[in-house]
């Protein structure tokens, strides 16, 4: 389960720029170009999740558990329809602007995270020992004592 729905991120998408999202074939039947864009949409939202975990990863063990916190839900939406619009180029001057100012404000929210400046309120695993690895032997059989004299 990803951290939003294809729902979510479908109502963010207008209507007018589905075709050209969809690429170069225009598709009459409505349903038919549902279809297209929804496996666009989804297989955006595994990337933007993606993203977000390898953020996230760093402070939560990922993927996060359900129900997630909703600015990661908003942040997934915004990343999601991030990368559906790349596909056919974002213009810094045009109203899709707005889709590449939400993206950056994720990434740098995520960064946060990572940095640990931003506490997104889910409980943390406990951490490991610094060095990573821990030893167990036996007793020792010799030492200097025990060797003293032969």
């Amino acid at each position: 389960m990803g951290y939003s729905s294809m729902g979510e991120v479908r109502e963010m998408i207008k209507d007018d720029a589905v075709n050209s999202i969809i690429g170069d074939e225009y598709i009459e039947d409505e349903a038919q170009r549902e279809i297209k864009i929804s496996e666009i949409i989804n297989e955006a939202i595994k990337d933007a999740d993606g993203e977000i975990d390898g953020y996230l990863n760093k402070r939560y063990s990922t993927p996060l558990p359900s129900p997630t916190p909703k600015i990661i839900n908003k942040f997934s939406k915004d990343i999601a329809v991030y990368n559906v619009y790349s596909r056919i180029g974002i213009d810094e001057d045009e109203r899709e602007n707005i889709l590449l100012i939400r993206y950056k404000s994720a990434v740098k929210f995520l960064e946060n995270v990572a940095k640990g400046l931003i506490d997104i309120g889910i409980q943390r695993p406990e951490k490991r020992a610094a060095s990573g690895f821990k030893i167990n032997s036996n007793k020792r059989l010799f030492s200097r004592s025990s060797m003293k004299g032969m």
